[in-house]
């Protein structure tokens, strides 16, 4: 990072590449006792006061990379246009990894070149920009680029200011690959890809391939596919199909992860019956 400034530039249209927004979303692994995440909201409010600043979790497991870009994959395009996603798990801080700043769907990214964007920069018209320089006039601490790295850019962006005026074009952003499940006749094997806090486990399987009576197979156990929670008895493993479409495992009342052993990787197997 050099010390060069990046100008703002105010409510330029985003057909011209530029961005307009009143909002900026926060996901990071801080968590909430130290002050970390109170010293990137400060750089926020200096830099872009009135902003709204919506915290979305600061409970990532430290450095899991995976795990925050399911939860970034879980909302940032149920935000407005505009939007300014900043989003800092960042296990290679200081490191040669690049800075990123990035637009896609008309909402816009700040965050680590780590994959933690992956679920992003699958969609049809992203493009990122490599953050060079310093739009804070705070000297650059090499172990907190959240606060004097990124939140500065994420200010400027929901101000107003131009994406491209960060740094050069990034054409080959890091993207951490997920296994694909895969069909076999009718049958569909994938894995599991992720635990949430309820212990829930989402699959690699689409809901989609789930046909009347379809059947999970994990952990030696055979579930047929339900509904919801509510359709099995406190303490009974289940599948379904999750809010964002998934084949998830669970256990009403507890945890599948617990209970069964699961965790990224476990097989999981589709039956018709």
């Amino acid at each position: 990072m050099g010390g060069a400034s990046i100008p703002p530039r105010r409510r330029h249209s985003l057909a011209a590449g530029r961005v307009s927004a009143a909002r900026i979303t926060l996901l990071t692994d801080f968590g909430t006792r130290d002050g970390f995440v109170g010293a990137v909201k400060g750089v926020l409010a200096a830099l872009a006061p009135g902003v709204i600043v919506d915290d979305i979790s600061h409970d990532v497991p430290a450095g899991d990379i995976r795990a925050a870009g399911h939860a970034l994959s879980r909302y940032w395009r149920r935000y407005p246009e505009g939007t300014v996603h900043l989003v800092v798990v960042d296990p290679g801080v200081g490191t040669g990894r690049r800075a990123l700043a990035c637009s896609a769907a008309r909402r816009f990214l700040v965050a680590p070149d780590n994959g933690v964007l992956t679920p992003v920069l699958a969609t049809s018209g992203s493009r990122c920009f490599g953050i060079e320089g310093s739009a804070h006039p705070a000297p650059i601490s090499p172990t907190f680029h959240a606060r004097d790295v990124f939140a500065p850019v994420a200010a400027l962006l929901a101000s107003g200011s131009t994406l491209s005026l960060v740094g050069p074009a990034v054409d080959d952003p890091v993207v951490v690959y997920e296994p694909e499940a895969m069909r076999m006749g009718e049958a569909g094997l994938g894995a599991v890809v992720g635990v949430d806090r309820f212990g829930n486990a989402t699959t690699n399987l689409p809901g989609g391939w789930v046909e009347d009576r379809s059947v999970v197979e994990v952990a030696g156990l055979r579930l047929v596919v339900c509904g919801t929670y509510g359709d099995v008895a406190s303490g009974d493993a289940l599948a379904l199909v999750d809010s964002e479409g998934w084949i998830e495992v669970a256990v009403r009342d507890g945890s599948a992860a617990d209970l069964l052993s699961l965790g990224a990787g476990t097989p999981v197997r589709l039956n018709p019956s």
